[in-house]
């Protein structure tokens, strides 16, 4: 069975075609017929070594990044519940252990990782959402805002920032968006109801329309401390990549990170229904396949990607 992997860290090159054993749906699990793989830049991260280093963990190869499948369920282990069944269309996320990452053929995964596809979407519009949306999901759980309250949100043209967007519309929520020219009319149809310029200060233009600043801030971009005064006093901010501001003004800290959503069912099929009422939206930016995942990984590097490269198994 064939998987993308590394055998040492490095850039996008180190990618290669390995192959895997194969594997069998255990107790409440069931096994999956890879059709899609999103390409996420917490693969780059763990490509690039800087997650062992962060966990200060010891290499182990080969190593298989992805978090994100889309396919086909062909095998399902006992216990496993009546709502998944052999055939079925199914999207999941991975939490990558080893040479056990989501760039498989093939994977195995506990029955409450996985959920329906939504109705009408490809394998490849599938697999960019679990991911994704969970982060977003959580990024607007931690900031625990009430419908009609202000959300300013960074790096809102991205896979990330797109779905806070969304979701946070969906709660009723007031968002604020930054943005160069040419995203402008994306974040509008992604329903942001202020946008301003990426080109110009942060803070003063967020202040120029809340002076008081707003409730809460969701960061895709990574802007870190330079966006914490944008964030009224008790209001709160939630970054992506572990960032916590020092204590001030009584704003509430947190970092999202979308392990703790690992087999929450019930969140990512709410999820799966909103795109199936159109509240949310599956952005590919383009398909490439195995043999080419390290130019997968170097356009997303680039930047400007808007939506997910996905690297399709067949």
């Amino acid at each position: 069975m064939k998987a993308i992997g590394i055998m040492r860290y490095g850039g996008p090159e180190v990618l290669e075609v390995i192959d895997v054993p194969e594997v069998n749906a255990g107790y409440k699990e069931v096994r999956i017929k890879n059709f899609a793989s999103a390409v996420n830049p917490t693969d780059i991260v763990a490509r690039s070594g800087m997650i062992a280093k962060f966990r200060k963990e010891n290499p182990v190869f080969p190593s298989v990044p992805g978090m994100d499948v889309a396919g086909i369920v062909d095998q399902i282990g006992d216990g496993v519940r009546g709502d998944i069944n052999i055939g079925d269309r199914v999207m999941g996320m991975v939490i990558p252990d080893g040479d056990y990452g989501a760039y498989r053929e093939q994977l195995v995964l506990n029955q409450d990782a996985v959920v329906l596809a939504p109705k009408n979407t490809s394998h490849e519009e599938a697999c960019t959402l679990p991911m994704n949306s969970l982060t977003a999901r959580l990024s607007l759980d931690l900031l625990n805002l009430k419908p009609g309250q202000v959300i300013a949100v960074t790096g809102g043209p991205g896979a990330y920032g797109g779905y806070v967007i969304q979701l946070a519309k969906a709660d009723g929520l007031k968002v604020l968006a930054d943005s160069n020219q040419d995203d402008e009319s994306l974040l509008k149809d992604l329903g942001a109801d202020i946008i301003i310029s990426r080109d110009k200060n942060y803070v003063d233009q967020v202040r120029d329309h809340f002076p008081n600043g707003v409730d809460g801030l969701a960061d895709g971009a990574l802007l870190n401390e330079k966006a914490i005064d944008a964030v009224r006093d008790g209001g709160f901010f939630t970054s992506i990549r572990g960032f916590k501001g020092l204590p001030q003004r009584n704003i509430n800290f947190s970092a999202t990170w979308v392990t703790a959503y690992n087999c929450d069912k019930e969140k990512l099929d709410k999820i799966r229904q909103q795109v199936e009422d159109g509240l949310i939206t599956l952005r590919v930016a383009d398909v490439v396949d195995p043999d080419n995942a390290a130019e997968a990984h170097k356009r997303l590097e680039k930047g400007g990607t808007r939506g997910r490269m996905v690297i399709k198994w067949s």
